[in-house]
């Protein structure tokens, strides 16, 4: 049994029953998961979670199905790495990377939205899912769909890098790349799902397929002892994996498991995809769409869905965010894969590039807890590091040849 109330509109407050609806009938606000947080408060504990298995399921009340998880059973519970080498690089004193990059059947946040979204799909009745995708749900979507005996059908923009391309058709779906950036992915996958009868994870069963980010927040209080981090860094493309960290966090306190909560959110987007951040700054509440120009491809959403309520949470916890150029974000990914030996897709440097910022603006606290969430793995997006790493020494296979490397490098 699950303890889902139904679905409610985020802008008017309408009441929905539990289907695979995603749009207010009457001012076309987007739906949201509603839950009985009375019974659930009767039903989790500290206690109770940290006696279950280490998957993203431990916290299933808090999730948007009704019956026993049918998909991704060993998905989440992702390390958080205490990273002291660089923490002394920033200057900081207390800093956790949540490293997304390991723990998960593609390597990606992306699996945790998928195991609750294909789930609730099988609930639904459905043999066919869908997707549009930047790259890391169409993994998700291929992989755990190919698990779960569904019909896949993945749109991607046809630009997408190739490594991303291979890593989605390596599990047969039917892969549709479109003539396009992501916006207009997006748009024409709303006109088929508007037509098939099939399980659109980011459209029709957007509202419970976003509830899985919550995972992601629930993992860092608990591994943090049961308390949140003052300063939490988060890359926004969408928007709904900060919005839905940042709901978690509050899920928790209002059920008792953590006794308070004074997290600051921040977000973080490429300068050349960044119209979250753009408004943010600006003091609006309006996100103007862009057109995406920026290596940070997964994050490349020029018409962000959730931007107006990822800024409503950063304004709420008192947080803030930053924009990173390219360079900066080459330069991140290099930082941490040579201080904690992490090697983050382009989404994790725009993460790490926009804390440094943060941190040397004085807006975040350097005595204080900081998260940094890494979402994805570097081996996605090796095209972005080309021409930007460290030489290779060719040599002879004798003493000699070597040597004579090694003087130069001492030299």
């Amino acid at each position: 049994m699950g303890y889902i109330k139904g679905l409610k509109c985020r802008e008017c407050g309408r009441e929905y029953p539990i289907e695979p609806i995603y749009v207010c009938e009457f001012c076309f606000g987007p739906l949201e998961v509603a839950y009985d947080y009375a019974e659930i408060k009767k039903k989790i504990s500290r206690e109770v979670i940290e006696k279950r298995p280490l998957s993203l399921w431990r916290y299933r009340e808090l999730l948007p199905i009704d019956g026993d998880p049918q998909v991704g059973l060993a998905s989440g519970f992702s390390p958080l790495v205490r990273a002291n080498n660089l923490a002394k690089a920033l200057g900081v004193k207390e800093l956790y990377i949540k490293d997304d990059t390991v723990m998960h059947p593609t390597l990606s946040f992306k699996d945790r939205v998928v195991s609750v979204a294909l789930t609730k799909a099988k609930e639904f009745g459905f043999d066919t899912v869908a997707c549009a995708s930047t790259g890391n749900l169409a993994h998700s979507v291929a992989a755990l769909g190919a698990r779960s005996g569904l019909q896949r059908f993945v749109f991607i923009p046809a630009t997408l890098e190739q490594s991303k391309i291979t890593a989605s058709v390596v599990y047969s779906p039917n892969l549709i790349a479109v003539d396009g950036n992501y916006d207009d992915v997006n748009r024409l996958c709303s006109e088929i799902a508007n037509k098939y009868k099939w399980a659109f994870v980011n459209i029709n069963i957007r509202p419970y397929y976003a509830e899985g980010s919550k995972t992601l927040g629930f993992e860092i209080a608990e591994q943090l002892g049961w308390k949140a981090p003052a300063s939490m860094v988060i890359p926004c493309a969408s928007g709904s994996l900060l919005t839905k960290i940042w709901k978690s966090l509050k899920e928790f306190k209002q059920i008792g498991i953590l006794d308070g909560l004074e997290t600051k959110i921040y977000g973080a987007q490429a300068t050349g995809c960044s119209p979250i951040m753009a408004a943010l700054k600006s003091g609006q509440d309006v996100v103007r769409p862009v057109k995406p120009d920026t290596i940070a491809k997964s994050l490349a959403i020029g018409n962000p869905a959730d931007g107006y309520y990822a800024i409503s949470a950063i304004r709420e916890s008192g947080g803030w965010g930053e924009d990173v150029s390219d360079p900066e974000i080459i330069d991140a990914i290099k930082l941490l894969a040579a201080t904690e030996g992490i090697f983050a897709e382009t989404a994790g440097g725009v993460t790490l590039a926009a804390a440094k910022k943060l941190i040397e603006q004085g807006r975040i606290d350097r005595d204080r807890s900081i998260v940094i969430c890494v979402t994805g793995n570097g081996l996605k997006t090796q095209e972005a590091l080309s021409g930007h790493t460290p030489p290779v020494h060719y040599i002879k296979p004798n003493l000699a040849s070597f040597e004579e490397v090694l003087k130069g490098l001492r030299r």
